[in-house]
């Protein structure tokens, strides 16, 4: 199972190193602190929003995700700095990844 089958399935699993258990973001097969070996982890990630703004009617959001990556994800509610987030949904569109935030 990989990052992209994943995520294009609506899943959102992050890589984290057998080895150092580093979250491994861009995603990737191996750990960029140790070379060793991923596997996706399963959870109920949660992320801060670092900052916002707002185009139309919805928000696009720097979200930090665990403490460790940042993410852009979408959000269709009022945000606000340091408030905690999760992913509602993702996928894949046109070869790029996205998020959505609540």
């Amino acid at each position: 199972m990989s990052f992209e089958e994943e995520i294009s399935k609506g899943n959102f699993l992050i890589p984290e190193c057998t080895n150092c258990k580093k979250l491994v973001w861009p995603p990737a097969e191996y750990c960029d602190n140790c070379m060793g070996k991923t596997m996706l982890k399963e959870g109920n990630f949660q992320g801060k929003i670092i900052e916002f703004s707002k185009q139309n009617e919805d928000y696009f959001c720097i979200v930090e995700i665990e403490n460790s990556f940042r993410i852009m994800a979408k959000m269709t509610t009022a945000p606000h700095i340091d408030q905690i987030v999760k992913i509602s949904k993702c996928g894949i569109n046109e070869g790029s990844y996205f998020f959505e935030v609540n």
